[in-house]
């Protein structure tokens, strides 16, 4: 399993941001196997944790057309700054359901 982690600092989002990314989230849950998506900004900080079954998952969510859409208005006006990093989870446990078996 793979986790995207998505850090940034917001410039001036327009309006319609959040439904855009709530929109992004959907399409990479029921298309891609995105298999968790979680956000949360305070203040003008955003933290996005995404976890996916593997990297080819990952890829062909980088070159959707819809997100690269949203990426370059991201890079335009949303976002002062970003930063993208892609990790392998090498143990996933807790007292929730697991994603899936501690490996």
């Amino acid at each position: 399993m793979y986790a995207v982690i998505f850090r940034a600092e917001l410039n001036h989002p327009d309006p319609d941001y959040p439904q855009v990314a709530a929109h992004l989230r959907e399409l990479a849950i029921s298309r891609y196997g995105c298999l968790d998506f979680i956000s949360t900004v305070e203040e003008n900080l955003e933290i996005a944790i995404s976890y996916w079954p593997g990297l080819d998952n990952i890829q062909a969510w980088r070159e959707d057309p819809e997100h690269r859409m949203a990426q370059e208005r991201g890079k335009a006006s949303w976002y002062r700054s970003w930063q993208v990093q892609v990790v392998e989870v090498v143990r996933d446990y807790g007292s929730g359901e697991p994603r899936q078996k501690e490996l």
